[in-house]
């Protein structure tokens, strides 16, 4: 399980483990928190008091400081995880909707011609077109896309880069999607 951690202007910054998330409360780094309670840590006790300290950790919290992620200098790190979860798991020549392990990363224009390996000139391909593409372009192979390659956003990169998230955590993220995200319903 992992906690969403904001800026304090409500910008991701990063997924902590509960044990990062925990150091955060501790050193009084949280400036707010959303969503619902997703742990309990419990210290040691108050020599005067007696009390036991508790430390409640929300599935999303904004902390203080300055951020350390610019959106607009954001370029999302590229994986075949996160590219076929930006196409749906959809084969962008057949249209076939397949498991992670009979897709490919694709590139539109060929590493062999020059292509990069970039968000806008990869899509995802089941392991049959990838194969009769070739080291062609779409139009030289014939095979035309039937959607077009994007850079994610930082609120969609959020999503893509983690498998297990929490409802209050997804309706979160949902709300900041461009819309034209492929990632809404």
């Amino acid at each position: 399980m992992k906690v969403l951690k904001l800026s304090a202007q409500g910008l991701p910054q990063s997924w902590l483990s509960l044990e990062e998330a925990v150091l955060h409360y501790a050193a009084d780094q949280v400036r707010w928190e959303m969503g619902q309670p997703v742990a309990v840590f419990r210290g040691g006790h108050n020599a005067v008091t007696g009390r036991q300290s508790v430390i409640e950790i929300n599935s999303i919290i904004g902390t203080k400081g300055v951020p350390h992620i610019n959106p607009f200098d954001l370029k999302p790190a590229l994986s075949n995880a996160k590219l076929f979860a930006r196409d749906r798991h959809v084969c962008a020549y057949c249209g076939g909707r397949f498991h992670e392990e009979d897709l490919t990363r694709e590139h539109i224009r060929p590493l062999a011609q020059q292509g990069r390996d970039h968000w806008m000139n990869v899509v995802t391909a089941c392991r049959s077109c990838n194969h009769r593409k070739g080291n062609r372009t779409p139009e030289q192979a014939g095979m035309p896309l039937l959607y077009a390659p994007y850079v994610p956003s930082l609120w969609e990169d959020f999503i893509l880069r983690n498998r297990r998230i929490l409802a209050d955590q997804m309706e979160f993220l949902m709300a900041h999607l461009p819309r034209h995200s492929r990632l809404h319903a």
